[in-house]
């Protein structure tokens, strides 16, 4: 692996752990200011970081929010993430498998996209 990619792994593992830890300073500190949050393949979700801000402090109020990471991969800087999230839905608590595409532009995520499966609830 080359050391770009090396970096961009590093960056959005840290983004992950925040995410994982609701810390929304930490979190944000691993967004370009200008970053935007796709839907795969461009259904823009949130342009800039004041909206990546607002969209993740709702979600870091779910009590069982957390993303398994359960494969990565990367090329120079742009980076794939396979996850399961655990969420609490309107209809309860459940995991949704997610795809995530992160392109890194210096040291911050510049672009995301997800692609998201369907919740299954638990019970």
């Amino acid at each position: 692996m080359d050391a770009i990619a090396e970096a961009a792994e590093a960056i959005v593992q840290k983004q992950l752990d925040a995410y994982n830890a609701r810390n929304i300073e930490a979190f944000m500190a691993c967004w370009a200011e200008e970053a935007r949050i796709y839907e795969f393949p461009n259904r823009l979700l949130a342009d800039g970081a004041a909206e990546i801000r607002a969209r993740h402090m709702v979600r870091f109020q779910e009590p069982d929010l957390f993303g398994r990471l359960v494969s990565r991969m990367s090329v120079v800087n742009r980076v794939i993430d396979r996850e399961v999230v655990t969420r609490n839905f309107p209809e309860g608590r459940g995991q949704i498998d997610v795809i995530g595409i992160y392109e890194l532009a210096g040291r911050k995520i510049a672009q995301a996209w997800f692609i998201m499966g369907s919740p299954v609830l638990e019970g």
